[in-house]
């Protein structure tokens, strides 16, 4: 443990400050791990940490001892922070102590490993933008235990801090990857994967459709949905119902309900 850090304008601090910015992150090859669970996460998943920084009187409010014992056996270096430098370099609202840099890891569809996967479920998002709802599909994908999470065109950095925050860490344990719709769209037919899209427009209900074979679940962004590049090259368009005035779920509530429907049909045919 180095001497507590107490000064606002120390060179440490500015850093972690800096690293909120994408271009930053890019620069460097950091980003940003902070929360007890998502640093114990990330600890037990073996990412490359690099730093650690603690605010010894806030984890201890948090209890956080099985993170302690894992911090003490990291040998990276490790910063004690007073609580006014801590809130500082904090970089959401939930300030619990712990704040880890770590090496932004290589995002390829090499990372996606189906080949002797059996009947293996994949999601991919198309250009999502908010790191909430990027975070929270990762979520979903763990819970699930999805065998991998593909980002086409990404319009967010999807090792953001708060990408990693709203998954609870469980980035550290889905298979991530990154590539443009055209190499994805290869990598699915060269692994036999079948495309699902979901679509308002489209006349087949998601509980009617066959989702237990190989699959890729497509999810488009926010505000304009899937491309005509994946509504074209679907093998299969699925709605979810809409019984009020809202035309769409959130783009992470509709990837959960089609992923749950995808378990449950695999669930019922193994009976």
């Amino acid at each position: 443990m180095q001497s507590k850090i107490v000064s606002m304008s120390n060179s440490r601090i500015k850093k972690i400050v800096q690293l909120r910015d994408r271009k930053t992150r890019q620069e460097l090859g950091l980003t940003i791990i902070e929360g007890v669970r998502e640093v114990e996460r990330a600890i037990d998943s073996k990412v490359d940490i690099k730093e650690i920084y603690c605010c010894s009187d806030l984890l201890e409010k948090m209890g956080s001892l099985a993170l302690n014992k894992k911090l003490k056996a990291l040998e990276v270096p490790r910063f004690e922070l007073s609580s006014a430098v801590f809130l500082k370099a904090s970089y959401g609202d939930r300030s619990e102590g712990v704040i880890a840099l770590m090496s932004i890891p290589e995002a390829s569809l090499k990372n996606i490993r189906v080949k002797n996967k059996n009947n293996p479920i994949v999601v991919v998002v198309e250009s999502v933008e908010k790191p909430g709802n990027l975070g929270a599909i990762l979520r979903t994908c763990d819970g699930a235990g999805v065998d991998g999470v593909i980002v086409c065109d990404e319009r967010t950095d999807i090792y953001n801090p708060n990408v990693i925050r709203a998954s609870l860490g469980t980035i550290f344990s889905v298979q991530v990857g990154v590539g443009s719709n055209g190499h994805v769209l290869d990598y699915l037919r060269d692994n036999k994967i079948r495309i699902c899209v979901t679509t308002p427009s489209a006349k087949m209900v998601y509980t009617d459709a066959e989702l237990n074979r190989p699959l890729a679940i497509i999810m488009g962004s926010e505000q304009k949905g899937l491309s005509p590049f994946w509504l074209n090259n679907a093998d299969m368009q699925v709605n979810i119902p809409m019984n009020g005035i809202a035309d769409s779920l959130n783009v992470s509530v509709s990837t959960a309900v089609v992923v749950y429907e995808a378990l449950r049909q695999r669930k019922k045919g193994d009976k």
